[in-house]
C-alpha cells in the first residue's frame, strides 16, 4: 500500500501504479544571497515547504506527486555575491526539459513548477511550452510570492518594492526556520524614487535589466525589520491555500474540455 506522496519514496514497482491523471508538483528554488539577515537557501526553502505541505493536505484527492526539490536555479541578479550558486540560462533550461523528459516517461500527463525565485519565471514560462512540444506534457507553473507579498500589513511602508529580502519573504522564513534568521542585521532598503517613473519601474510599461546589488551594497530590497513570524504564519497559511485552490484546477485542466 502507497501512503507517502513523495514519488522519491516510491519503489521502481510502485511508479507503474501512477496514473496519467496524477500531478507531478516540482518545487523550484535558488541558492543566492538574501543579504545579511537570511539564508542563501530562502528561496528554495519556501518552495518545497509550500509544495509539501499542499501534498500533504491534497495530495490523496487531487492525486499530487511531491517532486524532490529543484533547490538550483537562474540566479544571475546575485552572482556577484559569494555564495549565490547559479545555473546558466542553458542548464537551467536543459535541466527544466530533462525532468520533463524523465516524468513523462512514468506515464504523468501534467507536470507544475512550484517557483520561489523571481529570476526563474521567464525560463520556467518558455520550458512550459518547449516541455509541451517536445514530451506532451501538459505543464504549468506557479509562484510561492504572488499571494503573500501583496500582505496589506506591509503595503504602506514597502510600496510594493519588498521584492527580495523584505517583511514578508523574511517574515515567511522567521515562521519556517527562525534559527536560520538575523534581525539584528536587517535595515530598511527601499528605492521609494523608483516608483516616481511611470513606465521604468517594477510591474511598469518598460522592463529593464537590475542586478540586485544596482540598489545598495547589500542586495536586498524591502524593510525586514518590519518582519514578524505571525506575519510569516498567515502569510504562508494563505499561500498554501492558494497553491491548493490552483493545484485542484490544474488537476481538472485538459485540452479536450475546449475543443
Amino acid at each position: 500500500m502507497i501512503v507517502s506522496r513523495s514519488f522519491a519514496e516510491l519503489s521502481a514497482a510502485d511508479v507503474s501504479t501512477v496514473r496519467s491523471s496524477s500531478v507531478a508538483v516540482l518545487p523550484v528554488g535558488a541558492i543566492e544571497q538574501h543579504g545579511p539577515h537570511l539564508p542563501l537557501n530562502t528561496d528554495a526553502l519556501v518552495a518545497e515547504a509550500a509544495a509539501r505541505a499542499v501534498v500533504d493536505q491534497r495530495g490523496q484527492e487531487l492525486d499530487l506527486w511531491l517532486l524532490p526539490a529543484l533547490a538550483f536555479g537562474r540566479s544571475v541578479e546575485h552572482v556577484w555575491a559569494p555564495g549565490t550558486l547559479s545555473l546558466s540560462t542553458t542548464t537551467f533550461a536543459a535541466v527544466l526539459d530533462d525532468i520533463g523528459r524523465s516524468v513523462a516517461a512514468t506515464g504523468i500527463r501534467r507536470l507544475v513548477f512550484v517557483n520561489g525565485h523571481g529570476g526563474n519565471i521567464s525560463e520556467i514560462h518558455t520550458a512550459l511550452r518547449d516541455i509541451r512540444l517536445r514530451h506532451g506534457l501538459m505543464t504549468f507553473a506557479t509562484n510561492t510570492f504572488v499571494p503573500v507579498e501583496r500582505d496589506e500589513s506591509f503595503a504602506d511602508a514597502e510600496r510594493g518594492l519588498g521584492i527580495h529580502g523584505g517583511a514578508m519573504e523574511t517574515s515567511l522564513v522567521l515562521h519556517l526556520r527562525p534559527d536560520l534568521v538575523d534581525l539584528s542585521a536587517a535595515r530598511p532598503r527601499i528605492p521609494l524614487r523608483l516608483n516616481d517613473n511611470e513606465h521604468v519601474r517594477f510591474g511598469g510599461s518598460v522592463s529593464f535589466g537590475w542586478l540586485s546589488d544596482d540598489f545598495g551594497p547589500d542586495g536586498y530590497l524591502g524593510d525586514p525589520t518590519r518582519a514578524t513570524a505571525e506575519a510569516g504564519e498567515r502569510g504562508f497559511a494563505a499561500l498554501v491555500a492558494a497553491l491548493g485552490d490552483q493545484l485542484a484546477e490544474v488537476a481538472e485542466f485538459d485540452f479536450a474540455h475546449f475543443s
